[in-house]
């Protein structure tokens, strides 16, 4: 019976064509809205995940790293009195008003980061070459990413303002943008002149240091509890602060709740498409299920049938999915769409795809109550 299930799908591709279309139709709505989750809520941690640092000290509670406070310099001699500690430097969040050259321009919302421009500096070492990061130290130096550029209104190696200080936009790459405002990369120094000298609470944002050894740095987190005499500050790894960072825009924000929400409708509308394409299917075979059933074959042998079937289904509806969903991350990354994915969420997608098949199946059996011998008197 079971070899029936592939012979019938072979011949008669055409009757299973819509459920397979149904099925990677649901596949790629499934993986491409996934994709957006991790691109546009990870942005949200691309200061972390593009860096290079073990631990992250801020305020303590910190819910997201746009959140920051000034913390006491005294921090980063506690982390450097640590032993599995190797290096340890400042990062500087600014927020900024910026006004691009054209004239019609109005401001927009930045973040400013300043960082350590240093050839082993941690903060966005992914993304910057030793090359940009030179660059950075020329005075009043910024890079914004490439797709933000309209939007500020400003052209590579164009000035612009921030906060009323003259800026001059040295570098323009991907992978920068952010979530709730504009990213701009500064040094230190170019920072703390953009911050203003009379601004409250002038210091440090953040302190982040490099561990020796990757297996240490849960050990090093533990020993680096607050201290008064070093003023109050947090330490975390950076994948918690990562991850902190992730769930608040999820969950706090609500945005996460409306994904979620969007995610149980695709799997919902593809479950019933699915599910009535299968069940025409078996309607439409319904006298041919009639004679195997007046020849002998138990209503069980024809659901294994039919649960055959939906396996095939599901699996060239996947198919669909891989390739389909492929092509337009691919594409949607060229042209700087926020798209990410990792093996995990590849799986988890795979699996709803599969099972959404497999109980379009379970429904479509409903249908061999009509593949009745009676039938064939007819």
């Amino acid at each position: 019976m079971i070899a029936l299930a592939r012979k019938t799908l072979f011949h008669e591709w055409r009757r299973f064509l819509p459920a397979i279309l149904a099925i990677g139709f649901s596949g790629v709505l499934l993986t491409v809205q996934a994709a957006l989750v991790l691109g546009i809520f990870g942005s949200a941690a691309v200061y972390v995940s593009s860096s290079s640092a073990d631990l992250w000290a801020g305020y303590p509670g910190t819910q997201s790293v746009n959140f920051g406070r000034t913390i006491s310099p005294d921090v980063e001699m506690r982390l450097r009195m640590d032993p599995d500690v190797t290096d340890v430097e400042p990062y500087l969040w600014v927020e900024g008003d910026w006004h691009g050259t054209h004239e019609k321009s109005g401001g927009v919302s930045v973040f400013v980061s300043g960082i350590n421009t240093g050839r082993k500096g941690m903060m966005f070492s992914s993304l910057l070459s030793s090359g940009l990061r030179q660059r950075l130290e020329e005075p009043n130096a910024v890079i914004v990413d490439r797709s933000e550029l309209d939007q500020l209104g400003v052209s590579l190696d164009q000035a612009a303002w921030i906060n009323g200080h003259r800026v001059h936009v040295v570098a323009a790459i991907a992978g920068l943008r952010g979530l709730g405002g504009v990213n701009v990369l500064a040094s230190l120094d170019t920072a703390r002149l953009l911050q203003g000298e009379d601004s409250p609470g002038v210091g440090p944002t953040y302190y982040v240091a490099k561990v020796r050894k990757p297996s240490r740095v849960e050990a090093a987190q533990a020993r680096l509890i607050a201290n008064p005499s070093f003023g109050p500050f947090e330490v975390w790894t950076a994948k918690q602060f990562a991850w902190r960072s992730q769930l608040y825009w999820m969950f706090d924000t609500g945005a996460g709740v409306a994904v979620l929400f969007m995610a149980g409708i695709v799997c919902l509308v593809g479950g019933v498409i699915t599910s009535q394409s299968l069940m025409a299917m078996v309607a439409a075979s319904a006298r041919e299920y009639a004679v195997l059933n007046a020849l002998g074959a138990s209503f069980r042998s024809l659901s294994q049938v039919v649960l055959e079937q939906s396996c095939w289904v599901g699996g060239l509806g996947l198919l669909v999915t891989g390739i389909t969903s492929t092509v337009l991350l691919s594409v949607a990354a060229r042209h700087d769409v926020p798209v990410a994915m990792n093996i995990t969420i590849a799986m988890i997608c795979a699996a709803l795809v599969l099972g959404l098949a497999l109980v379009s199946g379970l429904i479509a059996m409903r249908g061999l109550l009509r593949a009745d011998p009676a039938l064939l008197l007819r």
